[in-house]
């Protein structure tokens, strides 16, 4: 508050200062009026232009007439700004009477000195209305930008949130059954198997948290989920790696990656009486980078566009997170493969 204060009175004296020196430099180098009463009645304006203008922005706040103004008050800020007006010129012409700053020459009575400094003083009441008034509808859309931007940024971290509380391993039920049936088959594999799904929890509850992660960590959690699926498929799935370890230290959408292969297994594999194969491949394609699940199978109508809540959260958070810079798509390949492809801008890492 002390600093908008500050800044008013700073934007007060140096108006009406420049005021002052623009009359001296048009007085002394255009018409050589360098008398003694030029700088008095100067003075006198620029003092009385502070007062009156500082009682019409206090006019202005006590009676609301601040930006935005109602449209029925627009009648009551032009009555104040004429009577402002009136007084100012009243007040300068009754003291240059009473001080007597006038050449004795060519005296001219009160009302005519009055009606004079109504003509040529009063635009400057006007100038300075505009500039406030200019002043503060800038201010407001400012202040309305900022809002929008922030309402934005609120949006987005609330549907981000909702996308990733979405996120949850569809699988758990098959997974704690499987590893039921290894505890008295294979216990160690049965021990293995919880370190499995506890990380694959643990992850999903800690993407709330984050916008990214390091790819490395995304495709641990991966192996971890597939190694819980082989479980239960056992010879029926097939998992192949191509990994480039330069993408490892990427930033990728927490449990993205997860919730692809996840579409994969159920909608490919799980589908074929034969299982098949399911692909991660990472790798840097024209300076993106490009994340590629691909698996056997076909996708019988849908598309990139489709109503699965996994491909749409997926499209969904690219937009979010990147914008127009990443993009989604998931189509059928010569193969007889589903392969589903992301595409993200390279982030530079600083180490």
């Amino acid at each position: 508050m002390r600093s908008k204060s500050t800044l008013y009175w700073c934007c007060q004296l140096g108006g009406w200062l420049f005021y002052g020196l623009t009359m001296v430099f048009f007085a002394y180098f255009f018409e050589n009026k360098t008398n003694n009463i030029l700088y008095p009645r100067i003075a006198i304006t620029i003092l009385f232009g502070l007062i009156f203008t500082h009682i019409l922005r206090e006019l202005i706040v006590r009676l609301k007439l601040r930006p935005p103004i109602d449209g029925k008050k627009i009648w009551l800020l032009v009555v104040t700004g004429l009577c402002v007006i009136v007084l100012f010129n009243l007040a300068n012409s009754a003291i240059v009477e009473w001080l007597k700053m006038y050449n004795p020459r060519i005296k001219v009575s009160v009302e005519e000195r009055f009606l004079s400094n109504l003509i040529l003083n009063s635009p400057l009441i006007l100038v300075w209305v505009s500039v406030y008034y200019v002043w503060h509808y800038v201010e407001l859309g400012s202040k309305a930008e900022i809002q929008k931007v922030r309402l934005e940024s609120l949006v987005k971290e609330l549907e981000l949130k909702t996308i990733k509380s979405h996120i949850n391993p569809h699988f758990i039920f098959n997974a704690l059954n499987s590893i039921r049936a290894l505890v008295d088959e294979n216990p160690e594999r049965a021990r293995t198997a919880i370190t499995e799904l506890s990380n694959i929890l643990r992850s999903s509850m800690q993407a709330e948290k984050m916008e990214t992660v390091p790819f490395e960590r995304e495709l641990n959690i991966v192996k971890d989920y597939l190694a819980l699926e082989h479980i239960r498929f056992e010879d029926r799935l097939k998992v192949e790696y191509d990994i480039d370890e330069d993408t490892l230290d990427q930033p990728v959408p927490p449990m993205m990656l997860q919730t692809l292969v996840e579409n994969a297994i159920k909608h490919g594999i799980g589908k074929q009486k034969s299982g098949g194969l399911v692909r991660v491949i990472s790798d840097y394609r024209d300076n993106h980078h490009e994340l590629v699940v691909q698996n056997s199978g076909q996708l019988n109508g849908i598309t990139g566009n489709g109503d699965g809540f996994g491909l749409n959260s997926t499209r969904n958070r690219l937009k979010l997170l990147f914008g127009g810079k990443a993009t989604f798509e998931i189509r059928n390949t010569d193969d007889n493969m589903v392969e589903a492809k992301v595409k993200m801008p390279v982030q530079e890492l600083h180490s």
